[in-house]
């Protein structure tokens, strides 16, 4: 198995975390992990990427020009990379920032609200976990019990207290799935 994503948005959306926090869980379940964060100089509002490749195999390379899975969470983040995606991937989307939803038909389309179940869960620091439970239900990367494990390498102690709330948020991005 290797999983081959991009997680795609403006920056203080949380996408770099998510790819972080995907790629220590990964490393907790013993897969080969590679993480790769691009930004600019904006970061809070800029646009923000990374790739993540998480694998039973050896990485060979870090570089990725196509994708298994995309995940847009802005207009702009949909427009450059949905063409990306490799026949049969997946695209998940934030509905609240995409105005001009997906083309495609050779690809698995997920729209979902995570702004929306971040704000109702009262704390919008959390849509980035939404929004991985939507990915992890869909692509099965690794277990529930590895991200835990992930969030808790990836979070400073002092935030440790959060984690259940992470947690519930992202039980509630896997809802977007079923």
């Amino acid at each position: 198995m290797t999983e081959e994503v991009i997680f795609a948005g403006f920056g203080g959306q949380g996408v770099l975390s998510m790819g972080q926090i995907l790629a220590y869980a990964g490393m907790m379940e013993g897969k080969e992990v590679c993480w790769m964060p691009s930004y600019g100089p904006e970061m809070r509002g800029g646009t923000a990427n990374c790739n993540v490749i998480v694998s039973d195999e050896p990485i060979v390379s870090p570089i990725i020009s196509t994708y298994d899975t995309v995940v847009a969470l802005n207009q702009p983040s949909l427009d450059k990379f949905e063409s990306r995606i490799k026949p049969g991937g997946t695209l998940i989307y934030e509905t609240s920032t995409v105005t001009n939803p997906p083309t495609r038909t050779d690809i698995k389309v997920i729209p979902i609200s995570a702004n929306e179940t971040a704000l109702e869960l009262g704390n919008q620091k959390v849509f980035n976990m939404v929004v991985l439970g939507a990915f992890l239900a869909e692509r099965k990367t690794i277990s529930d019990e590895g991200l835990e494990k992930g969030l808790k390498q990836a979070l400073p102690e002092r935030h440790h207290k959060l984690i259940p709330l992470n947690m519930t948020a992202f039980a509630k991005g896997k809802e977007f799935v079923k």
